[in-house]
């Protein structure tokens, strides 16, 4: 019988820059492996999941959140607001650039309550967008209950191979 973590988020700063960038390659390389061209994965975590790509964003002023499991405190999930950086993005719209939470802790809540995080500390604001790979069919899922739906496409890089991304909106 699985039991039910202990669990709990927090505001992520530029202290947790490490562990961001942990929880994050840790979530792409095991949500993409056998998907995505391995090399590309490798080179792509190395350049957007490193602690100085997270220190980049709180710079300029973006928001996260840190899923955490007791005991320890061990990260196991985050969320990250920023600027835009879709092309589908309209005056007053932020971006949910990233939601990753490790596989073993889906189906558990948290990520929902990472969403509710961000939706809030996102009121005021037109729209959140973000950009899901178009065969992500449990995230697609995850977030059209989350009242998300689909705006546009566009092409994503990945460790300098491109795959085709839906841009997804939800009106605040």
């Amino acid at each position: 019988m699985n039991e039910i973590p202990i669990w709990r988020i927090r505001p992520a700063g530029p202290a947790d820059a490490d562990a961001l960038a942990l929880v994050g390659a840790a979530t792409f390389l095991e949500s993409f492996a056998g998907m995505i061209d391995g090399a590309a994965i490798i080179a792509h975590c190395l350049k957007q999941h490193c602690a100085k790509a997270y220190l980049d964003y709180f710079s300029k002023g973006a928001k996260a959140w840190l899923a955490e499991i007791e005991p320890g405190g061990a990260p196991v999930g985050y969320a990250l607001m920023c600027e835009p950086e879709i092309d589908h993005a309209t005056e007053g719209d932020v971006e949910l650039k990233r939601i990753y939470l490790l596989s073993r802790f889906q189906g558990s809540m948290i990520a929902s309550a990472l969403m509710q995080a961000v939706v809030t500390e996102a009121k005021g604001h037109a729209r959140l967008l973000l950009g899901v790979k178009d065969d992500n069919h449990r995230a697609i899922s995850f977030y059209a209950k989350h009242r998300f739906e689909t705006v546009g496409t566009r092409r994503f890089d990945v460790g300098g191979k491109t795959y085709d991304d839906f841009v997804l909106a939800r009106t605040l």
